[in-house]
């Protein structure tokens, strides 16, 4: 009895290991190709659910259903017009048909290896074909932004005939029609940068320093010259003010010089006395400024001074 509940047990765990390993789950964004002793079986499960195998001897081989990346290595590539620049892309690709992809590139390490062949061969012949300024701009737009680009229109500018989009295009479509037979769609491609090569961008840098500094020098000179301006229309202003004003100091010196010597000889005129005693005073004035106290001196009895420190005098006074 105890032998047939070991067996049924062993059977049940069995079938149950088959069922296990036969059954497979896809989620919406995956799809699976079937195989058999490695080769492929059938045709390509996209549905999402439950799905099964045959246990042991077949295998699920699960890719994804959505876009995916591929991201360039940056390379040196010479333009039409000889401008050897820098180009870096990268893209967008999506498995189509994964029994294709199985069969040719087993793997996304295997698609990521032949997309680089594809496309870095499809940019450089693009890139060949088409002068850098196609490579830089889309349209014959005006520039707008910074103010040196203010004033530059259309026609100052090197037209161009088919733009960067129309050269992405360009290359997605060339490309597509090699991965198709990978079972691989290349959704989009685009320039993540494009520069110029280390001794070209030496130059260009140091002649963008020059104009730089060109036109810093251009800026300290209006400058200085609007400085000096300033200056020059201050100075005259100025004197103007400084002429006003001592014109007026003048009229207002006058006129009070005037109305002294008005009461100078209104007081001199007085009398005799008060004529004396103004003379004396002057003259006591010009004595003290001439003569310190350490000096002697001198007076003739005929002097001025001594005929008004005369007794005569003084007893009039």
């Amino acid at each position: 009895m105890k032998g047939k509940k070991s067996l049924f047990a062993i059977v049940v765990i069995i079938l149950a290991i088959v069922v296990i390993s036969s059954a497979y789950t896809i989620n919406p964004a995956e799809q699976v190709v079937i195989t058999q002793f490695g080769k492929p079986v059938g045709k390509a499960v996209t549905t999402a659910g439950l799905h099964f195998k045959i246990p042991i001897i077949q295998e699920a081989n699960f890719f994804d259903k959505r876009a995916l990346e591929w991201d360039g290595y940056p390379t040196q590539v010479p333009t039409k017009d000889k401008r050897f620049v820098w180009v870096d892309t990268y893209a967008r690709w999506k498995i189509v048909n994964p029994l294709l992809f199985f069969q040719r590139v087993r793997n996304e390490r295997g698609a990521q290896s032949r997309l680089d062949d594809i496309l870095d061969g499809q940019t450089r012949n693009a890139i060949a074909d088409h002068k850098l300024v196609e490579l830089i701009r889309s349209t014959n737009r005006n520039i707008k932004g910074s103010e040196e680009f203010q004033n530059l229109s259309v026609d100052k500018l090197a037209k161009i005939k088919y733009g960067r989009k129309w050269i992405t295009r360009s290359i997605v479509a060339a490309a597509n029609k090699r991965t198709e037979k990978l079972g691989i769609k290349l959704l989009d491609l685009q320039f993540k940068r494009i520069n110029y090569v280390e001794s070209v961008r030496k130059t260009i840098f140091q002649r963008m320093i020059t104009e730089r500094k060109r036109k810093a020098d251009k800026f300290r000179s209006e400058g200085a010259g609007e400085a000096a301006k300033i200056l020059g229309d201050k100075e005259r202003t100025l004197k103007k003010i400084n002429s006003q004003a001592y014109k007026i100091a003048q009229q207002i010196k006058g006129i009070a010089d005037a109305k002294a010597t008005l009461i100078y000889a209104k007081a001199y005129n007085r009398n005799a006395d008060s004529r004396k005693f103004y003379k004396f005073l002057k003259t006591m004035e010009t004595y003290k400024k001439s003569i310190s106290k350490n000096d002697w001196i001198l007076l003739s009895t005929h002097s001025d001074i001594y005929k008004l420190l005369g007794k005569e005098s003084i007893d009039k006074k």
